[in-house]
């Protein structure tokens, strides 16, 4: 039964963060200068309530199955269930988001239809919270989990303008197919060290309570990857893991995609880098951010992941585009002395 009422929790805060994801499309829009159509903004309106709906409700059963099934195989639902929701959800989403805006488009002329839909949807909000208040824990996080939420959009969302800026420039071909590599392998890799240390902290303490070793809200970078503690240790192998995994998505991709991605020494060099850094930087946020929150009893998982999944698609945004800017940079300098030195010919 509280699985249920966690679905309905999740139908409230999809319903809501589905037009507030549209209003940001819009805004966005507004900044780059584009034009606003009344039928596109129901367009966009309605499928991004409508994905945010199912998405949610088929990632929450999915989560659900995973988690009680890993317990009954003896496994650490934190090694498979939050790598799974970070991957999936980013691949679920695009293919409902596909499928319904397909469908709206072909049926733009019944303009009814997408207005419809978004009233359809907020009015059955109060019906979501009515059902999901009859769980204690579920009204909490429905009263405390807006923030983190919409907060984690709209960091995302100036990874998103930094993308629609850079991606139709000439020095920046390829960045489209770079960057949901770089935002997921980040953001799968803090999210399970997050909840990694949220259940670490469940086990061995009580919410307010930090264990001895961890009384630092801001501690020694040294001491989150150089120490014998398990929290240390699994930082480590996280990291370890960041550039053999890209170097493999970095082969996959330039066989796909061939010459239409960068593929020089210096390139992948700089972009095994920013994987570094990324990583590095969010594995330390995330050990900073899981003491505060849990400082001040507040729930890690559900406070800290969103922050941070937020942080690493505008981290990895950035960098990626930092790449391919000084990638281009030293190619046209090398070009250019290239031209610029003289052709000595043979000697007289």
């Amino acid at each position: 039964m509280a699985s249920n009422k966690g679905i309905e929790e999740k139908a409230v805060q999809a319903t809501i963060v589905g037009l507030l994801a549209a209003v940001a499309a819009l805004l966005l829009g507004a900044v780059s200068r584009e034009e606003l159509d009344f039928a596109k903004v129901e367009l966009l309106c309605a499928s991004s309530v409508i994905t945010a709906f199912l998405a949610a409700f088929a990632l929450g059963m999915l989560m659900v199955c995973i988690v009680i099934g890993a317990r009954k195989l003896g496994i650490n639902p934190d090694n498979i269930a939050t790598p799974l929701a970070a991957s999936l959800g980013d691949l679920v989403t695009l293919s409902i988001l596909a499928f319904v805006s397909s469908f709206f488009y072909k049926h733009r002329d019944s303009r009814h239809l997408t207005l419809l839909v978004c009233i359809g949807f907020t009015a059955l909000t109060p019906v979501w919270v009515l059902i999901a208040k009859q769980n204690p824990p579920i009204v909490k996080i429905l009263k405390f989990g807006w923030f983190p939420i919409i907060l984690a959009m709209v960091i995302s969302s100036f990874g998103g303008l930094i993308l629609n800026k850079t991606i139709s420039k000439p020095q920046f071909k390829g960045m489209a197919v770079f960057t949901p590599i770089i935002c997921g392998v980040g953001g799968n890799l803090v999210a399970i060290q997050t909840s990694r240390i949220s259940t670490y902290l469940h086990t061995w303490s009580t919410p307010g309570v930090l264990p001895l070793g961890m009384k630092k809200f801001w501690p020694n970078p040294c001491s989150t990857f150089c120490t014998s503690e398990i929290n240390s240790m699994s930082a480590r192998v996280l990291l370890f893991l960041v550039v053999p995994g890209h170097l493999i998505f970095f082969c996959v991709i330039y066989l796909v995609e061939g010459h239409s991605v960068p593929n020089s020494k210096t390139f992948v060099v700089f972009y095994l880098l920013a994987g570094l850094i990324q990583v590095t930087i969010l594995l330390y946020l995330a050990e900073v951010m899981v003491r505060l929150t849990w400082h001040h009893a507040l729930d890690p998982d559900n406070h800290c992941i969103p922050y941070l999944t937020g942080l690493g698609d505008l981290l990895g945004t950035g960098l990626l585009a930092l790449c391919f800017l000084v990638s281009w940079v030293l190619r046209s300098e090398a070009e250019l002395v290239g031209i610029s030195e003289p052709v000595s010919g043979p000697p007289q």
